[in-house]
This record gives structure tokens, C-alpha cells and sequence, in this order.
């Protein structure tokens, strides 16, 4: 198949469609922060950033999440809600660590393909680790411990989500530099991609008593 005759990398090229994006993005993003200023400002800092990010990498689809998952007003709480605040949590740390690394090898080192693969993923990697980690040991956890837990809890993770999300992005940009139109769309739609494609992953790791899964937002202090 040759992807630059479809039409939908032909929308990519368009500026038009990174203006779609910010039209539906930014609403998204202000209704999230409204709503856990107003209603769920009981979150942790952390998850705070976790939404505000999810929702600046996947738009609609982000707030969908959050709204779902995120807020005390859940009517309850089970396997695939914690996951889907599991995957959001790795998300937002691993997107922000695609981004940079992505932009590192194309628009400045301007790797070839599997270099740029590469890097990508290792700096995604070192985010969504660094994201668990930290926080682990906030909380009184030992470095190695929290070390050997993130390993094992999230790579798995980690690994689905960024394998699809960097594949999707390299398929449709090409050889795209950050200086077009292409380059910023085909991230887009592959770091959802990313998050759709590591959800179940996240769903079976709960299950299977690997993760237990990010706190009930109805159990933390309403006050």
C-alpha cells in the first residue's frame, strides 16, 4: 500500500487538520481543568497532571477517559476504570518522553529509521519509569524496590504502547522533519493509538494481580 496516496495522510499534510486538532483540544483540556478545579480538586497533584496531559495528547478522546474513570462522580469503580487510569498515568509520562526523544532524532540528529525507533522508545521508556518510580518512593518505597516493581509492573505496558505509537508515527510521517505539517499530525494520531493499544494490556495486568491499578477517585479527601 502506498500511504502517501490515502487520503487520510493526505489530510495529515494539511494544516487545516492541526487546526481541527487545537479546536478540539483546547475545549477538551479547559473542560478537564474546570472540572477538577471545581468538582475533583481533591486529586493528587500528580493525576492532575496525568489528565491534563492525556487530554493535550488525545483531545476528546482524553476527556472521555477522564470522565469515565477520573472523577469522584463515577457511579463505581472496577478492573477496566483502574485501568484506564493505569494506562492514562503511563501515558502521559510516555508521551511526553516520544515527543522529546522523537523530535531529538529527527529534528536534530536526524537519525535514519531504526536509530530514531530506537531512541524514541528509550526515551519513553525513561519517562513512564521515571513517573513510577517517583512517586513509589514519595510514598516510603525503597529505590530497588520501586525499581523491581516498575519493571515488572509497567514494561509490559510501556512496551505495547510505544511500539504501536512509534510504528504508527513513523509508517505515516515518513521521513517528515519537525519543520511540517506531517510530522506534528502523525504524532498525534499515533500517541492515541498508543493509548488505545496498551489499554487491555493494562486491563490484564490488573487481573492477573501484576498492577493493582491507580486509586479510586471517590475514595481520596472530598474536602
Amino acid at each position: 500500500m502506498n500511504y502517501g496516496d490515502g487520503f487520510f495522510v493526505t489530510l495529515l499534510h494539511s494544516p487545516w487538520f492541526l487546526i481541527g486538532w487545537a479546536a478540539v483540544m483546547v475545549p477538551s483540556l479547559w473542560v478537564v481543568i474546570r472540572d477538577m478545579r471545581l468538582n475533583n480538586a481533591h486529586l493528587m497533584s500528580l493525576m492532575k497532571w496525568v489528565w491534563a496531559l492525556t487530554v493535550v495528547y488525545s483531545g476528546p478522546v482524553g476527556l472521555g477517559v477522564y470522565w469515565w474513570s477520573g472523577r469522584k462522580e463515577i457511579p463505581k469503580d472496577g478492573t477496566y476504570r483502574r485501568a484506564a487510569r493505569s494506562v492514562a498515568h503511563c501515558y502521559s509520562g510516555c508521551g511526553a518522553g516520544e515527543i522529546v526523544g522523537l523530535t531529538l532524532a529527527v529534528g536534530v540528529l536526524a537519525l535514519g529509521t531504526t536509530a530514531t525507533a530506537l531512541m524514541t522508545f528509550a526515551f519513553a521508556y525513561a519517562a513512564g519509569f521515571v513517573l513510577t518510580v517517583g512517586p513509589l518512593m514519595q510514598e516510603g518505597t525503597k529505590f530497588y524496590t520501586a525499581t523491581k516493581d516498575a519493571l515488572y509492573s509497567e514494561t509490559p505496558s510501556i512496551t505495547v504502547m510505544e511500539v504501536v505509537a512509534i510504528g504508527v508515527d513513523l509508517t505515516l510521517a515518513g521521513d517528515a522533519g519537525p519543520s511540517q505539517v506531517l510530522f506534528w499530525s502523525s504524532m498525534i494520531v499515533s500517541l492515541t493509538c498508543g493509548l488505545i493499544a496498551a489499554y487491555p494490556v493494562n486491563v490484564l495486568l490488573i487481573r492477573m494481580g501484576i498492577k493493582q491499578g491507580m486509586m479510586d477517585p471517590r475514595e481520596t479527601h472530598h474536602g
